[in-house]
């Protein structure tokens, strides 16, 4: 699991050679920490994909470029761009149906 910070964004996200999930969370938020097993269970079942997790209190700005306004919330990028996206703690089984997985 990536941690994704606005420094290493575009060397780990931006060119990344594979699709690239980032979760976006806060240490604060009861359903971020639901789905944060669930968000390692897909990295496990997935190599295909990269897996990052940006705190949003930690990186307002990159929240922010996501237009990110609840968490949790995962954002699938292919080739830097966002191809899906869901919001709430959800099962993996809907999580990865949400996100073409």
């Amino acid at each position: 699991m990536l941690k994704i910070t606005a420094t290493n964004y575009d060397e780990l996200v931006a060119r990344a050679d594979k699709p690239v999930l980032l979760d976006f969370w806060a240490e604060w938020c009861g359903p971020c920490r639901m789905v944060s097993p669930v968000v390692e269970e897909i990295a496990a079942a997935h190599p295909e994909i990269a897996v990052g997790k940006v705190n949003v209190d930690e990186e307002p700005a990159l929240a922010q470029a996501f237009r990110v306004q609840s968490i949790p919330m995962l954002v699938l990028l292919r080739d830097n761009a966002v191809v899906a996206a869901a919001v709430g703690a959800q099962s993996k089984e809907q999580l990865e149906q949400k996100l073409g997985l």
